[in-house]
């Protein structure tokens, strides 16, 4: 009998009591007369007392069910709260922060992506820092952090894109390396605010020491539209991934000297379950992140 539906049991009792009758009680609780009755009848083998006066052809209460009406009624209601509860929270927005590079369409992807399994995004875009202070400062539920290749979730291939095509397989920085001749202006590669990280910055800062570039010749954008217009108008590179080369209309090739990769994790609030958000937001993000040439992951392969 513990195995009863109270709710229900208490939802048929208070809707017979209030029209007074098991047909019109039964058909307001949405349910058949016989379920009504059902549920009325286990009800009462639970308390223990009939709940209704078996000798009136109306549902006339009997003392004890009197009694117990108001507690049923406050059981009903403070069911059908939680329930309204429920609908009003999965239909809150779920705020994600994600880079602030990623294109409309990709974002407008993941948006439509988390919609068919039920969940509604409210996207916040921001550098790598600011994500990180987004979700510190309990902004955002979640962000997705910028983290070595090796150490992420999931990974994106950098390379250099330009204006004009590369004519080889790989571009080597030591191309850029100017002569004793000289030449003006240098040619740039610009790092855009979403690679300004340690385990992306860094390499690439030692290798330009190494080949003997000017400091110049390694900038870190202001801004992506920024470094995109330099590269629109000289012979300069923008270190990106190959679809990002691919939607803004340039050539890619990847770097010749070293393998450079965006990583990233997924991190979120302590009240957050990370595990389910990954299983039901992961191949979402996974195409946010490059819709056309597919992720690497820590394993080696690719998630298209």
């Amino acid at each position: 009998m513990l195995g009863m539906d109270l709710v229900g049991a208490c939802r048929a009792f208070v809707s017979v009591t209030e029209r007074g009758s098991f047909t019109t009680g039964a058909a307001a609780a949405r349910m058949s007369q016989p379920v009504a009755s059902r549920r009325i009848a286990a009800l009462e083998e639970l308390f223990g007392e009939p709940l209704f006066e078996r000798t009136s052809r109306r549902a006339t209460l009997s003392s004890f069910g009197q009694d117990m009406l108001p507690a049923a009624r406050r059981l009903v209601q403070a069911a059908d709260a939680l329930l309204h509860e429920a609908e009003t929270a999965k239909r809150k927005p779920w705020r994600l922060a994600v880079p602030d590079n990623c294109s409309t369409g990709s974002l407008a992807r993941l948006i439509a992506d988390a919609r068919d399994q039920a969940v509604i995004l409210d996207l916040q875009t921001g550098t790598p820092a600011h994500r990180v202070e987004l979700l510190r400062s309990q902004q955002v539920r979640a962000a997705l952090i910028a983290a070595p290749a090796d150490e992420a979730t999931w990974s994106v291939p950098l390379g250099l894109a330009g204006t004009a095509a590369a004519g080889a397989r790989r571009v080597y920085l030591a191309t850029l390396r100017i002569g004793r001749a000289g030449q003006d202006p240098a040619r740039k590669v610009w790092i855009q605010p979403e690679d300004d990280v340690p385990h992306i910055r860094d390499p690439l800062t030692r290798l330009r020491n190494a080949l003997g570039l000017r400091p110049v010749q390694l900038a870190i954008a202001p801004d992506l539209a920024n470094a995109i217009a330099d590269v629109l108008r000289t012979s300069d590179l923008l270190l990106c991934s190959a679809a990002q080369a691919d939607e803004l209309g340039l050539d890619w090739r990847p770097l010749g000297e070293i393998a450079l990769s965006r990583g990233y994790s997924l991190a979120a609030a302590p009240d957050v379950n990370l595990q389910r958000v990954q299983e039901r937001l992961g191949s979402a993000l996974m195409r946010c992140f490059s819709p056309a040439t597919g992720i690497a992951t820590p394993d080696g392969g690719t998630a298209v």
